[in-house]
């Protein structure tokens, strides 16, 4: 079977994002509400759009790639729902920097 991400293309200088699960037990195993989970801020790449077109009339191409790990803006982005999993769209522009290995 195909991966729900895999069946979606982003157009333009779209990026679809999984976000990281939010963490429901601290260090010492204590179990936190839902309400004292910080928001998850942080996600991995799964699909790219093409690029946008500048002034030009060049490719402008997308500065992140598939399976990168990005930082979000705290709000924003279009949510997805492919194949009952939760996935986000941000334009490249929104998206405010890359995890470097």
């Amino acid at each position: 079977m195909i991966p729900a991400f895999r069946k979606f293309l982003p157009l333009f200088d779209r990026v679809l994002v999984e976000k990281f699960v939010a963490e429901t037990v601290t260090k010492g195993g204590i179990m936190l509400p839902e309400k004292s989970q910080g928001k998850v801020l942080q996600a991995t790449v799964v699909a790219v759009g093409p690029g946008s077109v500048n002034q030009k009339g060049a490719l402008q191409p997308v500065s992140v790639k598939v399976g990168e790990k990005v930082l979000l803006p705290e709000y924003g982005g279009t949510k997805v729902i492919l194949d009952d999993k939760d996935y986000f769209l941000f334009r490249d522009a929104d998206i405010l920097g890359k995890y470097v290995e």
